[in-house]
């Protein structure tokens, strides 16, 4: 993908949730909710301080993340579906 978002931005590839319940129950694709959970693409270099200083992002490409459930902006860059926020909607990093 060929695209660097720019400031504190961080485009976000959703991971698939799983297709059966514990108890074996196959949810069909009508009543899955989108995870809230995916995988950083791409971080621009970070945002300024009022000193005019970057701050880095604390995120980095290929972490796991949590963010809320209406964060961000969906698009479609190179037939993919991504979503680009602010790295300030991201939860947490999962370890």
């Amino acid at each position: 993908m060929k695209f660097r978002p720019l400031n504190d931005r961080v485009v976000i590839r959703r991971v698939e949730s799983e297709e059966k319940t514990a108890g074996g129950i196959i949810i069909p694709d009508t009543a899955k909710e989108k995870p809230s959970e995916g995988e950083v693409v791409a971080v621009g270099v970070g945002a300024r301080n009022r000193d005019g200083v970057i701050v880095p992002c604390d995120c980095k490409e290929g972490d796991r993340v949590l963010f809320g459930k209406w964060s961000g902006t969906e698009i479609k860059i190179d037939g993919e579906d991504v979503i680009i926020m602010k790295e300030s909607d991201i939860l947490g990093i999962l370890g």
